[in-house]
């Protein structure tokens, strides 16, 4: 068992509906961790957060906080706070009196309430702001009153669920900073849900990649990234060209017609593997000097880079790159050894990887906008 641990899911289970959310979870949350539960809408994201909160019960399994089960226990007997995307602030109160209702509740003395709430506004930027009105408040400082609201009663464990949901793409990468900054300052665990991969890599200490109610892969932003355990992962996480490899032998596989040296190792001789290549890792040489080559179907400016959409063989792949290649070029690809991942077949072998049907908003009409309700 890991030390400085404060939460440890065991075994958890749990049905709603005839549907199994949540399959023999087993997860353990360290003391002071950023720790960020991700995946598509529907995955037990969500569940999870609400059975450690106490408003969900497992069907089967444990709960230990600091080595006590805590099972049965309701939620305001837990040393947990919630934030949710619809933030719930008391429009009828000021700002200092929604950031002190969890201290008056508990009687504390005004001069303590008052020194500990205006702490908490001072952390969150909002100095100054004790009288405001709370429907005067634009949507990122409502979220701040939030926080402080949740922080000032000193939970051990911080619970968010997709609480930059409502906030603007701006505003939204502000507040993760902040976040972060705040989570850092106060060294309080902080569990935090969300089905954009962008947040989760930019805040969290540690990534659970969740779906269809088991974990995935849990590790570091930079772990999850580059060394995604299958398919699912590898393209939850960013883009990527995801194809069907062999392993000729160990460093060495075959895909697209080509053999690569790769760095992995440990694969059974000519197993077959899935095969990923980040598109920021494909240098574009000239056909000539390319590994593989093809034609180009698509390009989109993106600010930094263009993002072109190669046809080779059949196979869509997408590279991202600084130089402008026109549609109906023939460009060669190189791929450095590093660049190349492999992987064990699964059961999301040939869902994803390929961008014959790659459309932006497609992609974006997916993205649900709400929290989900699972």
């Amino acid at each position: 068992m890991e030390k400085n641990v404060v939460i440890d899911l065991k075994n958890i289970s749990i049905s709603l509906g005839g549907n199994e959310i949540l399959k023999n979870l087993n997860l353990y949350i360290r003391d002071k961790e950023f720790i960020t539960l991700l995946g598509p809408s529907g995955c037990g994201k969500t569940t999870t957060l609400r059975i450690i909160a106490g408003f969900v019960q497992p069907d089967s399994g444990d709960i230990i906080f600091e080595n006590k089960k805590i099972n049965g226990v309701p939620p305001h007997k837990r040393q947990v706070n919630t934030i949710f995307q619809r933030y719930a602030l008391f429009s009828h109160l000021n700002v200092f009196e929604n950031v002190a209702f969890g201290l008056r509740i508990k009687k504390l003395p005004e001069e303590q309430i008052k020194q500990q709430v205006e702490e908490m506004l001072d952390l969150v930027n909002l100095k100054g702001f004790n009288k405001r009105n709370i429907n005067s408040l634009s949507g990122g400082q409502q979220q701040r009153v939030a926080i402080a609201r949740a922080l000032v009663v000193k939970p051990r464990i911080l619970l968010l669920d997709e609480p930059l949901g409502a906030l603007d793409l701006k505003l939204r990468k502000d507040m993760q900073v902040e976040l972060k900054n705040i989570q850092q300052s106060l060294g309080i665990t902080f569990i935090y849900v969300t089905h954009d991969q962008e947040e989760a890599l930019s805040m969290s200490d540690t990534i659970v990649v969740m779906d269809n109610g088991i974990i995935q892969q849990i590790g570091t932003p930079l772990d999850v990234y580059n060394e995604p355990k299958n398919a699912f992962v590898a393209d939850f996480i960013g883009e990527s060209n995801i194809l069907d490899g062999i392993m000729r032998k160990d460093r060495l596989v075959e895909f697209s017609g080509h053999r690569f040296v790769c760095l992995d190792e440990g694969f059974a001789l000519n197993e077959a593997v899935d095969v990923v290549v980040r598109p920021e890792d494909v240098d574009v040489v000239t056909p000539d000097k390319g590994m593989l080559k093809g034609v180009v179907t698509s390009v989109t400016f993106k600010g930094v880079h263009f993002e072109i959409i190669v046809d080779i063989g059949g196979f869509k792949w997408m590279i991202q790159t600084t130089d402008f290649q026109p549609e109906g070029s023939v460009i060669g690809l190189y791929i450095e050894p590093d660049a190349i991942h492999i992987m064990k077949k699964s059961e999301y072998s040939g869902l994803y990887g390929d961008f014959s049907s790659f459309s932006e908003e497609f992609d974006e009409l997916s993205e649900p906008n709400e929290s989900e309700e699972e």
